[in-house]
C-alpha cells in the first residue's frame, strides 16, 4: 500500500508539473536536483531538508553541493536544458542570477510558508532560507586568549597559523570588503583591503578553495585562526574539534541565502515544492537545532539555543549587531577582484 500511495503521489506531481507548465514532457520530468553548498550546508540538507521533501511529495532528489559561481557557471552553459532544477545563492550571486535571467519567480501566491517569512527575506525572485553569520574562529587548545578584532589575524603570533579563503566564495568577498572598510576603503573600494592581505601572507597557512574546505583544515589541525562561518564551526564542534566562534568588535558580517527556481527546469512544480518545504518552520526550526546552528528566516521559528546565546536573541537585535555589506555595489567589481586575488595572492 506503502509502495502504491508514493507511486500514486509521485505520477500526480509529475502530471501536475506537466499541466503546469505544458512544455515539460513526462520523460523531462527527471529527478529533482538542488544545488546545496559545500561542507556543513550539504549535511544539514542532506539531513534535515531531504527528508522532508520526501515526506511532503513521496519524491526523491539529488545534492549537487557547488559554491554559487559554478552553479552560475552550469546553468549558464545549459541554459535550454539546465542540469539543475533549483539554486542556493548569497546576495552577490544571487543578483548575478537574476540579472542573467537565470531564475524566475517563486510562486508565492500558492506557497504556504512565504507569508510567515520575516520582511528581508521576502522577494518573489529568490526568498530567503536562512541568514548566514561570519566572525571569528579560532582553536581554544592553540589560541588561549580569545581574538576581539579582525586585526588580530595579523598578531605576529600567529605566523603560519591562519586560514582565509579565495573571493569565489562570499566568505572571502566579505571578508576582502570588511578589511578594506577597517582601512578606510569600502565595498566600491578595495585597494586596502588587498594591501592588508598582501601584509597577512607571513600569518597564512593556507588559502582553502571553499568554507567547507577551511573548516576542514582546523579538523587536520593546519590552521589555528580564520575568519569563519558560524554554523560550520557549531558541526565541527559537534564532532569534538576544537573551535570557538566569537564576533569581532567590529562586527560580525551578516547575509542572506536565497533560493530559486532555475529557468527552464523540467521540474518547476517540485521545485517550487522544495522551496516551500524549507521555508517551512519544521525544517527551518530543526535546522536551527545543534549541529547545524543555521539562523531562520520564517518568523514562526523562535531563536534559541547556541544562536540566541551567541549571535541575537531575535532578527531585530541581529540588524543592530551585525554588519550588512551592499553586494549590488560589490558585484560591479568582484570579478576582477577574483582574478587579482588569485594572482597576487599565492602561498
Amino acid at each position: 500500500m506503502e509502495l502504491n500511495r508514493r507511486h500514486l503521489l509521485g505520477s500526480a506531481l509529475t502530471l501536475s508539473a506537466m499541466q503546469l507548465f505544458p512544455g515539460i514532457s513526462h520523460a523531462q520530468a527527471r529527478k529533482l536536483v538542488f544545488a546545496t553548498f559545500t561542507g556543513s550546508w550539504e549535511e544539514a540538507h542532506r539531513d534535515v531538508l531531504v527528508p522532508a521533501f520526501k515526506k511532503a511529495t513521496g519524491q526523491d532528489m539529488l545534492l549537487d553541493a557547488m559554491l554559487s559561481v559554478d552553479q552560475i557557471a552550469k546553468v549558464s552553459a545549459a541554459r535550454n536544458n539546465p542540469p539543475i532544477d533549483v539554486m542556493l545563492h548569497d546576495p552577490g550571486p544571487a543578483l548575478t542570477a537574476v540579472r542573467q535571467d537565470l531564475v524566475e519567480p517563486f510562486p508565492v501566491a500558492t506557497s504556504k510558508n512565504y507569508k510567515d517569512l520575516i520582511p528581508e527575506a521576502q522577494d518573489p525572485m529568490g526568498p530567503s532560507m536562512f541568514f548566514q553569520v561570519v566572525g571569528l574562529t579560532y582553536n581554544p587548545e592553540k589560541i588561549k586568549t580569545p581574538p576581539t578584532s579582525w586585526a588580530d589575524l595579523w598578531k605576529p603570533e600567529y605566523k603560519g597559523r591562519v586560514g582565509i579563503t579565495n573571493l569565489n566564495s562570499t566568505l572571502g568577498t566579505g571578508f576582502l570588503v570588511e578589511i578594506a572598510r577597517m582601512h578606510g576603503g569600502s565595498e566600491g573600494n578595495v585597494e586596502e583591503g588587498f594591501k592588508a592581505i598582501e601584509k597577512l601572507k607571513p600569518n597564512l597557512a593556507a588559502v582553502a578553495a571553499n568554507p567547507g574546505a577551511l573548516a576542514a583544515l582546523f579538523q587536520q589541525g593546519q590552521i589555528d585562526i580564520s575568519p569563519g562561518n558560524f554554523n560550520a564551526i557549531q558541526i565541527l564542534k559537534a564532532r569534538g574539534v576544537p573551535v570557538e566562534f566569537v564576533a569581532p568588535k567590529e562586527g560580525a558580517i551578516a547575509f542572506k541565502t536565497s533560493i530559486h527556481i532555475v529557468k527552464n527546469s523540467p521540474n518547476k512544480a517540485l521545485a517550487a515544492q522544495l522551496i516551500d518545504v524549507a521555508l517551512s518552520p519544521e525544517v527551518q526550526g530543526k535546522l536551527m537545532q545543534a549541529p547545524y546552528l543555521v539562523v531562520p528566516t520564517n518568523a514562526k521559528v523562535k531563536m534559541e539555543g547556541e544562536i540566541a546565546r551567541v549571535l541575537a536573541k531575535d532578527t531585530a537585535e541581529m540588524k543592530k549587531k551585525f554588519v550588512f555589506q551592499d553586494w549590488k555595489k560589490i558585484n560591479e567589481n568582484r570579478s576582477s577582484w577574483i582574478d587579482r586575488f588569485n594572482r597576487e595572492i599565492k602561498l
